[in-house]
């Protein structure tokens, strides 16, 4: 090779380098602008460098689409920028690629994502797959690894999963619980900060999750929320997490009489088992179920009410979610009585 040629491309590969340095410059200007609210400007910094091929860009890309801020809300264009991130070993990219396949209801294709990601201890998918394994939802039913999941993602601090560790807690047998737990613990001790990944000769931290805190290199740094949206949010209104999905075991097998199909309300109804009228003074109540609208629960009462004559409903708040309850009931018997009567799943509760 000639002087002049080796003197040619090494000149070629210092234009490169010099090249690279904008385009760095340029994520971290998007990132700016989106810390000031400036969207547009911020999704033009980084469309270019994330059609480009840039991890970063493209993640951030996709949570402009994520919350339509910037540009108008698309979960399809999210879920496309989430995967080429993702594939080129974007750990948040590939996090929230999991989750918004869950989202949009491919379950067999979220799964072997959000293995990974609970595998690196991400709280959010932790609280998805442990719902998925206590309902039995896309996976065989494990009730044991659910709530050790479950209780990892609760020690993160989500309060979602608190949530829902609660609502374990009245279907899961004292076994399960016990095998649930030595697995949380075993989990704990498992832990470990994932390895970070780099771009460019920078780090790029793990960063953006419930337990995170900030980021300590400037590539990218307060992104996007990337928590599950229940909901299309505001322009300045982060969606908070919420339950991917009711947390309502199978009804479990009961003697009593099945309820009789729905009919018209022209139609004259078939008659339902008479319950034990509860007394005024009685202390003992049944669960009916637990929504994240008290709407759905008054109008669950509303049908099935009149099965339970002289129970009177009791709508108790935990966090976010409402219970339904009715109450009265003198003893044990008759609140099992009223639970076959009702004719949706239903648990005791004792005073």
């Amino acid at each position: 090779m000639t002087v002049g040629r080796k003197l040619l491309l090494g000149a070629v590969a210092t234009s490169v380098l010099l090249v690279a340095v904008p385009a760095a410059a340029d994520v971290k200007a998007g990132v700016d602008a989106w810390a000031k609210g400036d969207f547009p400007r911020a999704v033009g910094e980084w469309r270019p460098l994330a059609v480009a091929g840039d991890a970063d860009a493209q993640f951030n890309l996709a949570q402009a689409y994520k919350l339509g801020r910037g540009v108008p809300l698309d979960p399809a264009l999210a879920e496309s920028w989430f995967r080429k991130a993702a594939l080129q070993g974007h750990l948040q990219a590939s996090e929230n690629y999991g989750l918004a396949l869950f989202q949009a209801g491919k379950k067999t294709d979220a799964l072997p994502w959000l293995e990974k990601s609970v595998a690196r201890g991400e709280p959010r998918t932790q609280l998805v797959l442990g719902t998925m394994l206590f309902n039995g939802d896309g996976v065989p039913r494990d009730f044991p690894r659910a709530y050790a999941l479950m209780t990892r993602a609760s020690a993160s601090g989500l309060q979602s999963a608190s949530q829902t560790l609660a609502q374990m807690d009245q279907y899961i047998s004292p076994a399960d619980r016990e095998k649930g737990t030595a697995l949380a613990q075993r989990y704990a001790l498992q832990a470990t900060s994932p390895p970070p990944r780099t771009t460019g000769g920078q780090t790029v931290a793990q960063a953006d999750t419930p337990s995170a805190g900030t980021a300590a290199t400037p590539r990218p740094t307060r992104l996007p929320p990337s928590s599950l949206p229940a909901r299309i949010p505001g322009p300045t209104r982060a969606p908070a997490p919420v339950l991917p999905a009711p947390v309502r075991p199978a009804p479990a097998k009961s003697t009593a009489p099945k309820p009789a199909p729905a009919k018209t309300v022209a139609a004259k109804p078939a008659p339902a088992p008479k319950p034990v009228a509860p007394r005024a003074t009685g202390k003992w109540r049944i669960q009916l179920g637990a929504f994240r609208d008290q709407f759905n629960a008054e109008n669950l009462w509303s049908r099935i009410g009149g099965k339970l004559r002289g129970a009177q409903p009791y709508y108790t708040k935990a966090g976010a979610v409402t219970r339904l309850q009715a109450g009265g009931f003198a003893s044990k018997a008759d609140a099992n009585r009223a639970c076959a009567a009702a004719g949706v799943p239903c648990v005791i509760v004792a005073p």
